[in-house]
């Protein structure tokens, strides 16, 4: 730590617990919260018991997911569920001073092929300073971290001028859904940190993420006579290509920020799926994937663009041309978003990171995929991302984070919590 440090950080900073960072993140792992899930919305109510023991006030509460879905705004989800669950944690401070927002997900996407875990995905395995499972740095690590700076705000003794909120959503991973609803009651503040897995740096925009749908049209056959049909697996190939050349297209001059990733606004078909018997000709081909959407790009733009290309694709193809295949954008619909330029934010949580290791502040970047930094943003609160985890382990079997690395962002958000809201 620098010599930049007041008594009262001092004090909050000695105050942050590593053993129960830990604990606590070992039991959040332990709860199978796949978004849409029971046990999504049993996280939920775990976590307001942590909140609870801090003594803030809890707004828990069951989202109208029919009265969201029909709002203009309603930003798509793609998990089936039956409710939803919001949570938001206030400081009692009642002095004049600003609101931060301390905010993470509790929801997890599948744990996919288990073959390829090394243990269940649900029961979180310890090697020295590292913690395996799902959910570990995608972001049950950062949630731990919100947790663990809090606590130790109050351990310390601290009185804030202004306060802190902490909003723990449901259905990040496929939309947004809990952050909207969220905003949508009315809860806010005056900036925003997202607890993403960020490696240390700070991710102050977000590339946005559409889900699409492309239907293609085959005429079946008997697969002994393959000639008299049109499989709709070869029709779909020269899309596929078209595709490939879209991505390329519009990653030329990508943003400063997306400088370092190989491919800053990916498009990817994630799922194909085609006919019902081996012996048919299949008749129908559907592929689903996300396209990425650039900073500062209006998703309607975005939309338009893979729809022009798949229309010009059909249209230099034989069987295409008369049959064209349709595009629907079911899903989960990311806008990107961005913390606005020069916004003090930035550097507030820097100095924070750099006073708390001693080192360099981190870097700014933009994230190439879309998450809830764009609700916030769009509601008018500057949001940035910073937390522990590497992203490029989340969604996959080895999936784990650091405590060390949790520690390190929960004093970093001890600082950036007395920094903004003030003490007394």
């Amino acid at each position: 730590m620098t010599a930049d440090i007041s008594d009262v950080e001092a004090a909050a900073l000695a105050a942050v617990d590593e053993t129960a960072i830990a604990g606590t993140l070992l039991d959040l792992l332990a709860v199978p919260s796949v978004t849409g899930t029971d046990a999504e919305s049993e996280l939920q109510h775990v976590l307001a018991g942590h909140l609870r023991r801090l003594d803030l006030d809890v707004d828990l509460w069951s989202m109208d997911l029919p009265g969201l879905r029909a709002h203009a705004g309603f930003p798509g989800t793609e998990a089936p569920r039956t409710e939803a669950w919001g949570l938001v944690g206030v400081t009692r401070d009642s002095g004049d001073g600003p609101t931060l927002v301390l905010q993470g997900h509790a929801d997890v996407v599948p744990p996919g092929d288990l073959a390829q875990w090394a243990g269940d995905p649900f029961r979180p395995r310890v090697a020295g300073d590292v913690v395996h499972g799902r959910g570990a740095c995608d972001m049950k690590a950062g949630v731990v971290a919100i947790l663990a700076a809090l606590a130790a705000v109050r351990a310390a003794g601290v009185r804030l001028r202004g306060r802190v909120a902490t909003h723990f959503v449901v259905s990040e991973e496929d939309g947004g859904l809990g952050a909207f609803g969220t905003l949508e009651r009315g809860h806010t503040g005056d900036a925003c940190i997202i607890t993403e897995p960020t490696s240390g740096a700070l991710m102050i925009a977000n590339a946005g993420a559409l889900t699409f749908r492309i239907e293609v049209p085959g005429r079946a056959t008997h697969g002994s006579t393959r000639y008299a049909g049109v499989s709709a697996i070869d029709a779909y190939l020269p899309i596929h290509h078209a595709l490939a050349r879209l991505e390329e297209r519009r990653n030329d001059g990508a943003d400063p920020l997306m400088a370092e990733y190989p491919v800053a606004y990916p498009l990817s078909v994630g799922t194909v799926r085609s006919g019902d018997w081996a012996s048919s000709v299949p008749d129908l081909l559907v592929a689903e994937g996300r396209l990425g959407v650039r900073l500062g790009e209006d998703p309607a733009l975005a939309r338009a663009d893979l729809e022009a290309c798949v229309a010009e694709a059909c249209s230099g193809d034989p069987w295409l041309s008369e049959h064209p295949a349709t595009v629907t954008w079911p899903g989960g619909q990311f806008a990107s978003g961005r913390l606005p330029a020069g916004h003090p934010l930035a550097a507030l949580v820097a100095d924070a990171h750099a006073d708390v290791t001693g080192g360099p502040r981190p870097a700014e970047r933009g994230a190439p995929y879309g998450s809830d930094l764009r609700l916030y943003a769009g509601a008018g609160i500057p949001t940035l991302q910073y937390g522990p985890g590497d992203v490029r382990l989340a969604h996959g079997p080895r999936e784990q984070v650091n405590v060390s690395e949790i520690v390190t962002v929960a004093r970093a958000l001890v600082l950036a919590t007395l920094r903004t809201a003030g003490t007394r």
